[in-house]
């Protein structure tokens, strides 16, 4: 069998959330397919995306990240536009962008998939000036407040709710701005999120209507008021009520504003600060994704 990527680039993020022998499992299952491959090594944030920048300038027909959601924010980077496939490793402790494609969390069963499917998905990106992000943005978590390493490696997934918790009643509410296709809201609020894939480490999407290739965005807002904290777990248990629909929105461009000014994050990294004007990019991510 001729691989539909003879020449795969696998970009490795050796901080990432798991312990295993990467390389001697790229090359089991890549030799067995005849499939010349490539490594590289991250050290820093910001070396996924120039590697992968590299890799595409050197022809090669597939780019592939072994890391977390930060990993593939930093691929998507360098390949949305570029006419060079994706391909998503689970390496990382959530891998929610994994999970929205039903790619294996099993590092061998995944890299069988690029020497196997010719199917891809037309993804959606959000995209910030120059820059995307593939999952999602929030704003109003200051940096001492995120979820460190240290209970990423403690807890795995379990890192993000228990911070949530934290972050939501020990923060004090902002009076945000939010403008969505035109029409203004205003509310004050503890964290606001623009969402482009919805989907988690656990497997569990934090929306229920969120589809990552419908050129929308969804928005929603989390506040100290006992209805936001139902409206977040009627949407998060996909109970279709009217709780679910408060403090929700959709749209395709999204203006944040708040006062005071929070800090932004994207895919999990430090971005900036409000105020911020977000686009959805249609349809502009190919992703190798599991046959059907």
């Amino acid at each position: 069998m001729t691989p539909p990527y003879p020449r795969i680039h696998v970009i490795i993020n050796p901080s990432a959330g798991k312990d295993e022998p990467i390389l001697n499992i790229l090359n089991d299952v890549f030799s067995k397919y005849d499939v010349d491959w490539s490594v590289s090594v991250t050290k820093k944030f910001g070396d996924a995306e120039l590697q992968a920048k590299k890799a595409i300038a050197e022809s090669v027909d597939l780019v592939a990240g072994y890391g977390g959601d930060g990993t593939q924010h930093e691929l998507a980077n360098a390949m949305v536009g570029s006419g060079v496939p994706m391909g998503i490793l689970p390496g990382g402790t959530g891998n929610g962008f994994l999970h929205e494609f039903n790619i294996p969390t099993k590092l061998s069963e995944s890299v069988e998939i690029l020497c196997q499917s010719t199917d891809l998905r037309e993804t959606d990106v959000g995209k910030i000036g120059d820059q995307f992000f593939i999952l999602r943005l929030y704003a109003g978590i200051e940096p001492e407040k995120q979820t460190t390493r240290e209970m990423k490696n403690k807890y795995g997934p379990l890192a993000y709710g228990i911070s949530l918790k934290e972050q939501i009643t020990k923060a004090t509410e902002a009076e945000f701005k939010l403008n969505i296709d035109d029409e203004s809201f205003e509310l004050s609020g503890v964290k606001c999120y623009i969402v482009n894939s919805a989907q988690t480490g656990s497997g569990i999407p934090i929306t229920i209507e969120s589809s990552i290739d419908d050129g929308l965005l969804d928005v929603f807002m989390l506040t100290k008021d006992i209805k936001s904290m139902e409206a977040a777990a009627h949407r998060f248990l996909h109970l279709k009520t009217h709780a679910a629909g408060l403090y929700y929105w959709q749209g395709k461009h999204i203006t944040i504003e708040s006062e005071p000014s929070k800090a932004i994050w994207t895919d999990g990294e430090l971005f900036g600060r409000t105020p911020i004007s977000v686009d959805v990019v249609p349809q502009v991510l190919s992703i190798v994704v599991p046959s059907d």
